[in-house]
């Protein structure tokens, strides 16, 4: 039986595939999902309108102005129904392809640890992933990467971009924001470049910030939603190395445990 991994300072044992994806179903992180199918096809078709604010750092381009092509592609890396005709109810998320998706991550993590790659956490849904990120850069560090450390007095939309738990953030009144906009990453990038420091070997994020560092050519892999399809574009496309499917705000952070558990494990990162 595999190890105990620690998640969310709760030792709690490495789930098999079948098992975590039945926790996956049951905490609907994935299957019939919260999410509303007219949220869905809303953004797909907002996105394809040339909405930047869908496009999560990405430069898309005219390439996906077809929102039957967006639905497309969502269909085949996240799961969502692929009839244009259902216009209403849920949604849904593939629970296999969330946890192809988390395969595809531990490999990414396993060549990390192996080069002792310097490797970037950010997050613009504090609410449900930040200890998800938290997590996995413990791991990481215990294996010997470098965490990068973002630069102080940082400054995008309005708010302070700051780092907590290992974790980059936006922060507005003493409050984490929730946030897809590209602009605190970009100020990350920027600053380190300003002061001469090199670039991250690797970007663990969602939204935007993980959006901005895959189009700046660096290595990014993000978590998103069915109702965020710039990041399985992106992938598509070959910009962003892994989108992972999944609901990334469900009732309470602690049901992403057994997932991070997954992660690390396959990952090798005990």
């Amino acid at each position: 039986m595999p190890k105990p991994i620690e998640t969310s300072d709760r030792s709690i044992e490495a789930p098999s595939r079948a098992e975590l994806i039945d926790h996956l179903v049951r905490t609907r992180i994935a299957g019939q999902v919260a999410t509303p199918r007219e949220n869905n096809l809303s953004h797909y078709r907002k996105l394809a309108n040339g909405d930047r604010h869908y496009w999560l750092g990405l430069e898309l381009g005219d390439r996906w102005a077809d929102e039957q092509d967006v639905l497309a592609v969502m269909a085949e890396r996240c799961g969502v129904v692929d009839d244009p005709e259902v216009r209403h109810g849920q949604d849904t998320i593939d629970p296999e392809l969330t946890v192809a998706g988390l395969d595809r991550l531990a490999a990414r993590l396993r060549k990390a640890a192996a080069d002792r790659q310097s490797v970037l956490f950010a997050t613009g849904h504090p609410g449900g992933l930040l200890d998800v990120h938290r997590a996995t850069a413990a791991a990481l560090r215990a294996a010997g990467c470098e965490i990068v450390v973002i630069p102080q007095g940082l400054v995008a939309d309005e708010g302070s971009v700051w780092q907590f738990a290992d974790v980059a953030v936006l922060e507005r009144g003493a409050t984490l924001w929730h946030t897809h906009s590209p602009a605190p990453m970009a100020a990350i990038l920027d600053a380190l470049a300003a002061e001469g420091r090199p670039q991250p070997d690797l970007v663990v994020a969602d939204h935007g910030w993980a959006g901005c560092a895959a189009q700046r050519g660096l290595d990014a892999v993000g978590y998103a939603d069915c109702n965020d399809p710039a990041l399985f574009l992106g992938e598509a496309e070959g910009t962003l190395q892994v989108a992972i499917p999944l609901d990334d705000h469900v009732r309470d952070p602690r049901y992403y445990d057994p997932l991070v558990a997954y992660l690390l494990n396959a990952a090798g990162l005990r």
